[in-house]
């Protein structure tokens, strides 16, 4: 077995470049299928956060991908836009129709995929691979070869593939380990020998959770490029995920390869259009990564930034968070009672903490409207609400989903319609136009948090709302999701209102 020498360390002299891949690779995740739109806007994305080169496809697919792939190289970025290409001239040529920069020939490296696979011989592959670096280049392109199933080749042979692609005109060579399959010192026997020939490049999957060792293994072995995907999207269980090899090579080894501040917006807009919902606890962009309940944690954490976090969350694009619940302490509640300028004793706020324990302990997630609720109790500072709920009707029945509502603002009664892609959606809008453009609140993040089961199902709806600095957070439960949704939305417009204690005007004519 390999392992790491002296002289493998990454430095922080190294130059390290990332190239995403998330418009083909993290495409082929199940169910993910991006629209040109969707494409551009994440190329945008990329662009500001400094990646390097972008994989905006693959030309082969068909004539929607090609409108797509030439979509992206129409912004004309400064990073280099490429495209995916089997071993077949057919694909480079529809690659070179979308006015790419570059591509990507990828041509079998292991016996199992050269012989199973493709069908052929090593000695065939080694002279198609020469005849297809021979022709992209000679039509200007940067071209990388990839041998797949890098990490199961017999290596020998993997090193002539690197030798012949190099030879022939390639710019690198990628080692990939296609299927997962590898661990760090595999990746650095074989990477090494390969980084001798020329430029190599590292593609690895996270079948078995090593996809940023295996990255960061391949970088100390002399790569210097390195393939991922936004939020980790790929096949099976992912590519190797962008912002976690970027914090990894910034924080550990002080080697900065991206604006570190646009991941998390990058990762939002990647969730959004692809639909795959961040996990809580994913690393660097999940919403527990910088969010703290515990009580050691939360008054650790107020006492110094760095007690319990590795880096700034605004180092990525991030805001600290404090949680509440059955592990919430005294300085975390007076933390929380804080941010929404309540002002309590120190006996309410032992009081105010007792009860929120307990709230907890019956297994619920305690929100900013949970705390106000039981704050105001426990300190006799009753509140007049500023909006409050007092109807609503929605249909989704026709062709266009609709709905109506009444509110009560500031005591006042205001009643609106609004149409929408969906009830909740046509509720929505009905509110906006209740409240008025002085009112106005985005909406941060929606979720269905839980559905019961039977006839008598009921769904909880969670969502956080953003009015100028301030968020609240509120759940409703009803048997009815629209209800839910508006009955939480209305009242989390309420909280930030009535911070700022003035009458609202009439909704706009």
């Amino acid at each position: 077995m390999t392992s790491l020498t002296p002289d493998q360390t990454i430095h922080p002299d190294r130059t390290v470049r990332l190239l995403d891949t998330t418009l083909r690779d993290g495409e082929q995740a199940p169910g993910v299928s991006l629209s040109p739109d969707e494409k551009v806007d994440l190329a945008r994305g990329l662009e500001r956060a400094g990646v390097a080169v972008i994989e905006a496809g693959s030309a082969c697919t068909g004539a929607g991908e090609r409108r797509a792939i030439s979509r992206v190289t129409d912004l004309d970025l400064d990073a280099r836009v490429t495209s995916f290409c089997r071993g077949m001239q057919t694909d480079i040529d529809l690659a070179l129709e979308c006015a790419v920069d570059g591509v990507h020939i990828v041509v079998p490296s292991s016996d199992r995929h050269v012989e199973g696979k493709v069908g052929t011989s090593r000695e065939d592959n080694l002279a198609t691979t020469a005849e297809l670096v021979a022709y992209a280049t000679d039509h200007d392109l940067w071209v990388e070869v990839i041998g797949e199933d890098g990490s199961r080749a017999d290596l020998d042979y993997l090193e002539a593939l690197a030798e012949t692609s190099l030879e022939a005109g390639a710019d690198r060579f990628c080692f990939a380990d296609t299927v997962g399959h590898t661990g760090p010192e595999r990746t650095i026997e074989a990477v090494s020998r390969l980084a001798d020939l020329g430029p190599v490049s590292a593609h690895t999957h996270d079948d078995l959770g090593l996809g940023v060792a295996n990255a960061l293994a391949a970088v100390s072995a002399g790569a210097d490029l390195v393939h991922c995907t936004v939020n980790g999207l790929g096949e099976r269980a992912g590519n190797v995920a962008l912002e976690e090899v970027a914090i990894a090579l910034s924080h550990v080894y002080d080697v900065e390869t991206l604006e570190l501040d646009e991941l998390y917006d990058l990762a939002q807009r990647a969730a959004r259009a692809t639909g795959v919902e961040l996990a809580p606890n994913k690393a660097v962009i999940g919403e527990n990564a910088f969010t703290h309940e515990s009580g050691i944690h939360t008054d650790g954490t107020l006492k110094d930034d760095k007690m319990y976090e590795p880096y700034a969350p605004e180092t990525v694009g991030r805001e600290r968070r404090l949680a509440l619940g059955k592990h919430t302490g005294r300085a975390g509640v007076a933390a929380a009672l804080e941010e929404h300028d309540v002002e309590a004793s120190d006996e309410e706020v032992a009081e105010i903490a007792t009860r929120v324990t307990e709230l907890g302990d019956r297994g619920r997630r305690v929100t900013d409207a949970d705390l106000l609720a039981i704050a105001e109790d426990v300190t006799g500072d009753d509140r007049e609400r500023v909006v409050e709920l007092h109807d609503l009707t929605a249909t989704s029945g026709g062709s266009v989903p609709t709905a109506s509502i009444r509110l009560e603002v500031d005591g006042e009664d205001r009643v609106a319609s609004g149409t929408g892609s969906g009830p909740v959606d046509a509720a929505v809008s009905a509110i906006r136009d209740a409240l008025g453009s002085n009112a106005t609140a985005e909406l941060e993040s929606y979720h269905v948090d839980a559905v019961t089961g039977g006839t008598d199902a009921v769904v909880t709806v969670e969502v956080t709302m953003v009015r100028n600095d301030r968020s609240v957070t509120v759940a409703r439960s009803e048997a009815d999701i629209t209800r839910a949704s508006v009955e939480a939305m209305v009242d989390a417009l309420d909280r930030l209102l009535a911070v700022d204690q003035q009458p609202l005007t009439p909704a706009d004519d």
